[in-house]
């Protein structure tokens, strides 16, 4: 198994920022009809609009990803960096 540094796992750490983004996300989407908490829901979105599609023929490809950040993912992240190193 790959270890990090000081032996801490590095799944780990891939494990708890990606909860920590789905967690965020997930969080700031359910506070944007709060009104005290929906600050939490602001961000912004970035990456292609439209898939590009490749066609060969036989196979086709189709290629496309859109990142949304808002506060609470960030939040989330924070968290899981301070979780890791409390580990």
């Amino acid at each position: 198994m790959s270890r990090g540094v000081a032996g801490k796992n590095t799944w780990a750490l891939f494990l708890l920022l990606l909860s920590g983004i789905v967690l965020g996300g997930l969080i700031g989407n359910l506070a944007a009809g709060v009104p005290g908490l929906s600050w939490l829901a602001y961000g912004q979105s970035f990456g292609l609009s439209d898939p590009i599609i490749l066609d060969l023929g036989i196979l086709v490809f189709t290629f496309g990803l859109v990142i949304h950040i808002n506060i609470a993912s960030i939040i989330g992240v924070l968290l899981a960096i301070l979780i890791y190193r409390s580990i």
